[in-house]
């Protein structure tokens, strides 16, 4: 009931009145169909009951009626029921079903992008994919079944029930309604059983496709390792504990034996009945009432035998929506306070205010830390790993809140505004770049959707990568590959300066954007580095102290805490730990070049 609840809002076309008139139009032709179906059958009688008078010696006319009786029939049930009201149901639903499932598609994926960084992190993509891929999936499957099988099969056994009970003997009434009963509860109860099998079946299938988007997703890894052998044996381990749980089999011959044993035993039962009392002469009946019994019980035989199958893919289909509908009850860490505001920043006065955070409750990674960027400031971030430096720009981003203090933007709690409306403001050149698998243009102009491509090229012009993007083949078409693997190092940090730039943004992050590349290319990214930041208030977190030398304040982080801050030449004199970072990575440098000039 909960999940039905849940679909309904989905599964009515509200808000567009053509796709509700189909819906309307859906209903309206499974009616006639259940009519004629039923006509096809109480034609054959009539016709049956229509020749009794006829002499004996019109054998000929007799068989002429018989045949034209069964064409009717045939006709009647197969080509305007089955065939013609079929097609133009199928027509028609198909439209309400693909507008149902791209409602319901969007409303998981627009949930799923707004769960919280920490939900992400947690989770594996592939076993997400597979979640909503069957979920959605299982929602198209249940709405066919429901709609061309469950409802007509039902529809066609209440007839049934009620035409007996009327027109023969409340006893053939009896008999099918007892057949139809007890084929569903022996149905229903080896379905739960059997519900438990799927259930396991799920989670290793989960278990499986995320192993092996895991493994493809890492393939240099795994090629520069030399593990091909151990993925493999790592998937067929996955494969075999998957196939452990494939315990339907035994089960399924066990509930197709049953329904079976059912259907017979209610079509044997009738048939005897009927016969008997068209042979005893009681009540009226005569050979017609047999032969429409015999047809009509013939005719339902089909579709209640596969009525225990359309209860187990319904079934299997709302286990497989279980976990869809987990997603959809995820809450998130972070959201909005109820009529927030969006954010307006007019100068980028940035402001930490006895910050203390920890990903978990017992591990603080920032103790009471405060710092302020003036409008045009840049202020770095530096400090032994683990220290806390990257948590700072998550924080600002909002990808958390602070577990206690505040951050503020021109005096306004970024806890109080929408977080779209804050990131609108800032942009990140994060230390590795993360690309989609398509072009470079689509690449740039994430920075700003309603950018155009003169303003696409201003940016890369900016960023000092136009000129290369022309070299390629295909130019801003070039698709940069998986994860932007068609590119170099420095050609995928220049194409995150350029989104930076299109951007616009008042607040910069520079996220150690530098430390993966070789000191050459480095050095000329951060001269486009420095033209970006130039009058914007910027937070750069970096490795290399030769990086932010220029800084209007350094930070120093330890364990959490801001244990120096000052200009660089004040914090070596000091001789504190800034000033031991900085002679240490002196000397790596001076040792390096060193090696360089004697190979």
């Amino acid at each position: 009931m909960v999940k039905g609840r849940f679909l309904i809002p989905y599964l009515w076309p509200a808000g567009n009145r053509l796709m509700q008139l189909s819906f309307l139009g859906v209903l309206v032709l499974l009616i006639i169909g259940r009519v004629f179906a039923v006509s096809s059958v109480l034609l054959s009688r009539w016709f049956e009951q229509s020749c009794r008078p006829v002499s004996a010696g019109s054998y000929y006319f007799l068989r002429l009626l018989d045949f034209l009786s069964r064409w009717l029939s045939f006709c009647l049930d197969h080509y305007v029921s089955g065939g013609l009201l079929n097609s133009v149901r199928s027509l028609l639903w198909v439209k309400v079903q693909q507008l149902s499932s791209k409602r319901i598609s969007m409303a998981l994926f627009r949930h799923i992008h707004s769960l919280s960084y920490r939900w992400h992190l947690n989770r594996k993509t592939g076993e997400v994919l597979r979640i909503m891929d069957r979920g959605v999936d299982s929602v198209n499957q249940m709405l066919n079944y429901l709609a061309f099988n469950i409802v007509p099969t039902i529809l066609d056994i209440l007839i049934a029930v009620v035409y007996f009970c009327l027109s023969f003997n409340y006893m053939f009434g009896l008999i099918v309604l007892f057949t139809m009963v007890a084929y569903l509860t022996f149905t229903v109860l080896i379905t739960e059983w059997r519900t438990k099998f799927r259930v396991e079946m799920n989670d290793r299938d989960n278990d499986l496709n995320a192993l092996a988007v895991d493994s493809l997703l890492n393939f240099e890894t795994v090629k520069c390792c030399n593990a091909e052998e151990a993925e493999l044996k790592r998937y067929n381990a996955g494969i075999k504990k998957y196939q452990v749980t494939e315990k339907t089999s035994l089960s399924l011959s066990l509930l197709n034996m049953t329904q079976n044993s059912v259907i017979s035993a209610g079509l044997l039962a009738g048939s005897l009945l009927c016969a008997y009392f068209v042979a005893s002469k009681k009540h009226g009946f005569t050979v017609g009432d047999y032969v429409l019994y015999a047809a009509y019980i013939m005719q339902l035989y089909q579709p209640l035998n596969w009525l225990g199958t359309y209860y187990r893919l319904i079934q299997q289909s709302f286990i497989d929506m279980d976990n869809m509908f987990e997603l959809f009850g995820q809450p998130s860490d972070v959201k909005d306070v109820d009529g927030a505001p969006a954010i307006v920043i007019r100068k980028g006065k940035v402001e930490f205010r006895d910050v203390s955070f920890g990903y978990v409750p017992d591990k603080i990674i920032l103790q009471n830390v405060s710092f302020v960027i003036q409008p045009g400031e840049t202020i770095a971030v530096v400090g032994p790993s683990g220290s806390g430096k990257s948590t700072l720009t998550r924080l600002l981003l909002r990808f958390y809140d602070c577990t206690s203090g505040s951050i503020f933007i021109d005096d306004c709690n970024i806890a109080l505004v929408t977080q779209s409306s804050l990131r609108q403001h800032i942009a990140v050149v994060p230390q590795e770049t993360n690309l989609f698998n398509q072009s470079i243009k689509f690449n740039i102009g994430l920075g700003r959707a309603n950018a155009s491509e003169d303003e696409i090229v201003e940016a890369a012009s900016i960023a000092e990568i136009h000129e290369r993007i022309l070299s390629f083949p295909e130019g801003y078409d070039c698709m940069v590959g998986e994860r932007g693997l068609k590119l170099s190092g420095g050609e995928k940090q220049r194409v995150a300066i350029a989104r930076a730039v299109l951007k616009r943004p008042s607040i910069i992050i520079l996220d150690e954007a530098t430390s993966s590349l070789d000191s050459q290319t480095e050095a000329l990214i951060q001269e486009s580095l420095n033209r970006v930041c130039q009058g914007k208030s910027a937070l750069v977190v970096a490795h290399r102290l030769s990086t932010i030398v220029n800084a209007n304040k350094i930070l120093v982080l330890k364990d959490g805490k801001i244990v120096e801050h000052g200009r660089h030449e004040d914090l070596l004199l000091k001789g504190g730990l800034y000033a031991q970072m900085w002679h240490q990575q002196s000397k790596e440098s001076r040792l390096k070049h060193n090696e360089a000039d004697r190979n």
